[in-house]
């Protein structure tokens, strides 16, 4: 994990989840232009990897859930597949991020729901995905075990998620990065005073891929693995409901 001398403003509980409401909430009319230009479009790439770990050619008809959806791109990335013809319910607990990913894919639907308190039966999905978004969570083993909860056995949860490389020079290259240009470029395209704080300070905040990986199985998950992307600047991780 890198030493930092950014803290999370906020690092848990009630206040954290009405501070990264806050914060998406007002970031979320240049939320995708952002996404975008600060991974150097290499986000898209991302995301049709994680949905590629998916499994879900096994039930192209079946439900799905994306957690923490924001403007549904991920959502979409998975409805508009080619074969797919069952739907995608997109949950996220900022409304205004949900209402700009409208209109991406006919078979996304948007619920505002948080991720630790899911409107949804035991066993309801046959898959289930997270992009850019556990790390937002009050309680993160909570979210996990809460995914579990609402999968239906032998399904897979794949995780997307922002980690730091292990080697050096990248990783100093990358901690300045997030540090200093991240959060310079954020607010000068957001006009939002702190919102791009938030992501270096929470990215170098967040468990290591095996430990994450760990988690997963204390949360109720078997058969689990992971792959680094872009030489480590982000993961995936899946893991299937026992």
């Amino acid at each position: 994990m890198f030493a930092t001398d950014r803290e999370l403003p906020i690092t848990g509980g009630a206040p954290k989840r009405a501070y990264v409401q806050g914060v998406f909430s007002a970031i979320a009319p240049r939320y995708d232009f952002l996404n975008h230009l600060l991974s150097a479009n290499l986000d898209r790439g991302w995301r049709r990897r994680a949905v590629d770990a998916l499994g879900w050619e096994q039930r192209p008809e079946g439900l799905y859930v994306d957690l923490c959806a924001g403007t549904m791109d991920l959502a979409a990335e998975l409805a508009n597949r080619p074969g797919f013809t069952g739907r995608v319910i997109a949950a996220d607990f900022v409304q205004s991020m949900l209402v700009r990913g409208r209109g991406k894919s006919a078979r996304a639907i948007p619920a505002n729901a948080d991720a630790l308190t899911l409107p949804f039966e035991d066993g309801t999905f046959d898959g289930a995905t997270v992009g850019f978004g556990v790390r937002n969570l009050t309680d993160l083993d909570a979210g996990l075990r809460e995914a579990a909860r609402v999968l239906k056995p032998g399904a897979r949860l794949v995780v997307l998620e922002f980690t730091t490389p292990r080697r050096n020079p990248l990783r100093g290259l990358y901690a300045f990065y997030l540090r200093h240009l991240l959060p310079r470029i954020g607010r000068m395209v957001s006009k939002h005073r702190d919102a791009y704080d938030w992501l270096p300070a929470s990215v170098m905040a967040f468990p290591a891929p095996d430990e994450l990986a760990e988690r997963f199985r204390r949360a109720g998950f078997g058969a689990v693995h992971w792959r680094s992307l872009a030489a480590g600047i982000c993961a995936i991780h899946v893991g299937t409901r026992a």
